[in-house]
């Protein structure tokens, strides 16, 4: 394929760097330049299929819980062939439809389909062609990485981009990690049937949440998948079509072993060194908050360039990048101080600002308000018995500056926390001067506010 050799803007990567505002489709000669599957790891092996798959398993789950509400209802049968080819039969015609788009839509954009690979400030090789542009846009993800255990890299195991196309349903599945891609995939097959193990370094499955969440949920999540704390194989060798583990003297055989033990920045495979941009020990691409780089006209965003990991932020960094480009007398910021985050599992998480830990070591002056599902209306007719939400409010200016819930539809339930963290609404007024549905799940919201603010006024 022949490729101009100068753009006004180079790409890197299809991901949110996809998202080209039209005002810059009309006026710039742009480059996309893309060396895996059009769409990045949100759309092709992240956030939606993933979750994709966690509805199902839900089901599932719910369907064995269900006597406790006086039905009593079976599974009969899970068919993962028909479960993943309804996933991808519904992603892979988006990711094809989008590289087909960007390759053939639009008179000014030119899809490049390659490893793009800095060679100075504002030059890129692709597979040996060389290009240079007046800016360049760094959004080039991250990759699963996987530990130093002997053998490893001998045996056919599995990580987030593969797990999920498994061509038959494993029997037993050994999960390396305990994170959040760890935590939905393990109760994705883990619900469907199979027989998971976990092993984690650490002794708290989701250790970098707020403590009161990751002990909970590694409690209950213990009572349904065998989880072996402070434990990681020592060694791995092939056994026939499975693996063999060997841990804590032992070993083990299983039918598939998925690594989810976190995902390196992919600055490496860009040269970005090459090009001038600075690189932290963890192989991020170090950015301000207007997303631009240590290089004048190279702007970076999403997992290459930050620690959350979260699709959501990558888009809104992509829309300060694009602007700021197109703007540089009136650049606009990105505030990271109320990134939302989930965990699709069962129980499920979600989070947004500061940690119990995290408000201590900042110095915050803070109380903590908690309710219980079981507390309100809604929790009675859930029978919960395990979940609740936590808020944190500064005692001084009763800003909430953090919130952490563990159960059914906390990704939703947490919604009223981040509009009022983001807009600077104070916590007396989030619980007081709005409705709350009754006796809709969100009173637990409202009451672990009121929670703290009893706290704050002990004697109103």
């Amino acid at each position: 394929m022949s490729i101009d050799s100068t753009y006004d803007l180079a790409i890197i990567g299809s991901g949110s760097g996809n998202a080209i505002p039209a005002e810059l489709a009309e006026k710039w000669k742009i480059a996309i330049i893309e060396r895996g599957t059009f769409g990045g790891t949100c759309l092709n092996v992240g956030c939606i299929p993933s979750k994709m798959f966690v509805l199902p398993a839900d089901l599932v789950l719910s369907a064995q819980s269900s006597q406790r509400l006086g039905v009593s209802l079976r599974v009969d049968s899970v068919d993962w062939p028909a479960i993943r080819d309804r996933v991808f039969g519904r992603i892979d015609p988006i990711a094809e439809g989008g590289r087909r788009y960007r390759a053939e839509g639009h008179p000014n954009i030119t899809l490049i389909e390659g490893t793009a690979r800095f060679t100075g400030p504002n030059r890129l090789d692709v597979d040996g062609q060389s290009i240079s542009a007046e800016r360049v846009l760094v959004a080039c993800g991250a990759r699963p990485t996987a530990p130093a255990i002997e053998g490893l890299d001998s045996v056919p195991f599995h990580t987030s981009d593969t797990v999920m196309r498994l061509e038959q349903f494993p029997e037993t599945m050994a999960v390396i990690g305990g994170g959040f891609i760890a935590a939905e995939m393990a109760h994705v097959f883990a619900s469907l049937g199979c027989d998971v193990t976990m092993f984690n370094r650490s002794g708290s499955l989701l250790r970098a949440h707020d403590p009161d969440l990751a002990a909970r949920f590694t409690e209950l999540f213990s009572q349904r998948v065998d989880v072996r704390l402070e434990q990681l194989p020592t060694a791995v060798r092939q056994a026939g079509a499975g693996v063999e583990l060997d841990v804590a003297g032992q070993t083990e055989r299983f039918d598939a072993l998925l690594v989810a033990t976190g995902r390196t920045p992919n600055s490496d495979l860009v040269d970005a060194v090459t090009g001038g941009l600075e690189v932290d020990d963890a192989g991020r691409i170090a950015v301000d908050s207007s997303m631009a780089t240590s290089m004048p006209g190279v702007w970076a965003i999403g997992d290459v360039a930050n620690s959350y990991q979260l699709k959501h932020l990558a888009n809104r960094e992509a829309e300060a990048a694009f602007h700021n480009m197109a703007h540089p007398n009136a650049p606009i910021t990105v505030d990271y101080s109320a990134v939302p985050q989930a965990v699709f599992s069962n129980p499920q998480i979600a989070s947004v600002g500061l940690t119990e830990p995290q408000a201590i070591e900042a110095g915050l002056d803070f109380v903590v308000g908690r309710r219980d599902y079981g507390g309100t209306a809604y929790g009675w007719a859930l029978e919960d018995e395990t979940s609740f939400a936590k808020v944190l409010i500064e005692r001084k200016t009763k800003r909430i500056v953090g919130a952490h819930i563990l159960g059914p539809q906390a990704a939703s339930l947490i919604q009223p926390i981040i509009q009022a963290m983001t807009l600077g609404t104070t916590a007396d007024v989030v619980a007081n001067e709005v409705f709350y549905i009754h006796p809709a799940l969100t009173e637990v919201v409202e009451n672990a506010l009121l929670d703290g603010l009893d706290q704050l006024n002990p004697t109103a």
